[in-house]
């Protein structure tokens, strides 16, 4: 597909409003997605099992219930829109600043990939299949091990994921993440921008331990070091007061969870 083709599909996205409102259902689904996996990380922070807490394990805990395989689809749809509307961002919007355009751009577009990401996992239990994430994680690093300049590029991943949970931090502590949303004035503005600190923080400390692993599975040659958000939850886990912080990032990407459903309704979408 051509660049004039691909903006022209994203700008007749962007410009539609029934697709604008798919996108912004693509934020709700986003949120049931991490208020599964936290409730997932707290099971397991008690000790009451519950499962991988990534992707692939709200997905197959969202899938054993009933009408599970509908939400499954909402899934699919919404993060498919969402993404899409997101790539549509870092295409079409100009801003002044040359160097900032290009940062946001790339930005725009890595989140647009993990849009698809996901709404894939869930697409595949949707079609009745299932999905590992820390063994597709563990395979990535194997076969990246095993070629020329992979330990370079292993690394390499785990700095990215590691600035973009630092990303997730500073845009928590500065509060930048407002831009994405229209606040309404009053209490209720108030408690979105207090979700949205909590979730950030909570979500960039996850995806650090994720960038952190990569690192580690580089530099150790050992690819069943690295994982993703499940592995990282249980390093967590392992740490001293491991359990508790476990159930704190848990409780956190619930927060994150209801901050995405605050979003879906006053998204500047």
């Amino acid at each position: 597909m051509s660049s004039d083709t691909l903006k022209s599909t994203a700008s007749a996205a962007r410009q539609s409003r029934a697709f604008r409102l798919l996108a912004r259902s693509g934020f709700a689904v986003l949120g049931l997605v991490h208020v599964v996996i936290g409730a997932i990380a707290i099971s397991v922070a008690i000790g009451a099992g519950g499962g991988e807490a990534d992707q692939s394990g709200a997905m197959q805990q969202i899938a054993r219930v009933p009408f599970g395989i509908v939400v499954l689809w909402a899934i699919v749809l919404g993060l498919a829109a969402l993404g899409v509307w997101q790539v549509a961002e870092a295409l079409l919007v100009q801003e002044p600043d040359a160097k900032k355009k290009w940062g946001n751009r790339v930005k725009e577009l890595g989140t647009a990939l993990a849009y698809f990401a996901t709404g894939a996992t869930a697409l595949v239990f949707a079609l009745g299949g299932s999905s590992d994430s820390s063994e597709s994680s563990t395979s990535l690093s194997a076969t990246l091990l095993a070629t020329p300049g992979g330990v370079f590029l292993l690394v390499l991943i785990g700095l990215v994921v590691i600035g973009i949970g630092i990303g997730f931090v500073v845009s928590g502590v500065r509060k930048t993440f407002e831009k994405q949303v229209s606040l309404p004035a009053g209490a209720v503005g108030r408690g979105i921008r207090t979700l949205g600190v909590v979730g950030y923080l909570a979500k960039g400390i996850v995806l650090g331990v994720v960038g952190v692993l990569f690192v580690v599975a580089a530099l150790t040659h050992d690819p069943e070091q690295a994982g993703g958000i499940d592995a990282a939850l249980k390093s967590l886990a392992a740490l001293p007061f491991g359990q508790v912080i476990l159930w704190l990032v848990g409780a956190g990407l619930i927060v994150y969870g209801a901050y995405c459903f605050a979003r879906a309704r006053y998204a500047k979408v």
